[in-house]
């Protein structure tokens, strides 16, 4: 039978223990309402964490798989990748309607808007505009905005199965107004050596580069290798990215829904990891960023509707022919 325990962690928080027969098992914080461990069956660590992480407020947990909600990165208002990463969230003990989670093991955690998250999201719904438009000028005046507060109920289910973890999120709009939002899982992933790392699945994509004020590019290389920082936003992504670690002999494949229209692509490298105080000085060989998200065009909320995304991360024994993996099992093969 699956397992789901509450245990306290050295760090005096509490975390929801998830595990299965075969030996995998996840650790889930209810701060963030964040998984900050994912271990396979030979309890080998899946998720980087910085080893300078704070667990408690009033810091977002650096590692592991945060949550970002209603805001990605700096594009608003709001604290950077929104407020959803920074408060408690509690059990859900009204899921549906997703069905009961009998085979796998399983937590639902639900964050509920307070008199505090309406005071800080005085909420811009932009009309008149492209979806690009919205992305890149959320706080532009020259656009005709009207400001209104929402209500809402953010939701989450975690599962995790034998090399798999799944995250199937769901935001509901309470308010008797509608409403948008942007919304992202941003996956930690722990890699052997970064310089030994791939993405495949992105070629010949558009995406925005952060390191360049934003600008559009086109994706040029068969796969995304790694040599210096990057911090990229692709666009009109495809349900299905593979992370391919050499070293390990060991690929990460990404598969979303409801989160069409944006993967990020994150690594510090050793400069601007070592002006973040909440990583270590050698963390970035080590990490690597690979963001689902609906960022590119927010999702629009009418009173009483409800989005949901979906989010597995599974693991896949690569098989190399001259280092290359064969791009039909990972992108487009059944697992």
């Amino acid at each position: 039978m699956p397992l789901n325990t509450v245990v306290n962690a050295r760090d005096g928080s509490s975390r929801i223990v998830l595990s299965e027969p075969s030996g995998s098992r996840a650790e889930v914080s209810l701060y963030g309402g964040q998984v900050v461990s994912w271990k396979n069956e030979r309890r080998e660590q899946l998720l980087y964490m910085s080893t300078k992480a704070q667990m408690k407020p009033p810091k977002a947990i650096r590692g592991g798989l945060p949550i970002c909600f209603p805001q990605f990165g700096n594009f608003g208002a709001l604290e950077r990748h929104g407020f959803a990463r920074n408060r408690f969230w509690s059990f859900d003990n009204d899921p549906s309607p997703l069905p009961p989670a009998n085979q796998q093991s399983t937590v639902d955690l639900v964050l509920k808007s307070t008199e505090d998250d309406l005071k800080i999201w005085p909420h811009r719904f932009v009309s008149s505009v492209s979806p690009l438009h919205v992305f890149i000028s959320w706080l532009n005046i020259q656009f005709h905005v009207c400001l209104c507060c929402c209500s809402f109920e953010l939701r989450v289910r975690i599962s995790i199965s034998p090399g798999k973890l799944t995250i199937i999120p769901r935001v509901r709009n309470t308010d008797p107004k509608a409403f948008s939002f942007m919304f992202a899982l941003r996956n930690y992933l722990y890699v052997s050596d970064i310089s030994e790392v791939r993405v495949e699945g992105l070629e010949t994509l558009d995406y925005l580069d952060n390191l360049m004020r934003r600008e559009r590019f086109t994706e040029q290389a068969d796969a995304i290798t790694f040599d210096g920082e990057i911090d990229r936003v692709y666009l009109n992504t495809p349900t299905k990215i593979a992370i391919i670690d050499h070293e390990r002999k060991r690929t990460i494949e990404l598969r979303k829904e409801g989160m069409p229209n944006a993967a990020v692509v994150w690594n510090p490298w050793d400069k601007k990891a070592k002006s973040i105080a909440d990583m270590g000085d050698e963390d970035y060989t080590t990490m690597l960023c690979v963001d689902s998200g609906a960022i590119e065009t927010p999702i629009l909320l009418k009173p009483c509707e409800e989005w949901r995304g979906r989010q597995e991360l599974s693991i896949v024994s690569s098989s190399y022919c001259s280092g290359q993996l064969d791009p039909r099992k990972v992108l487009y093969g059944d697992h």
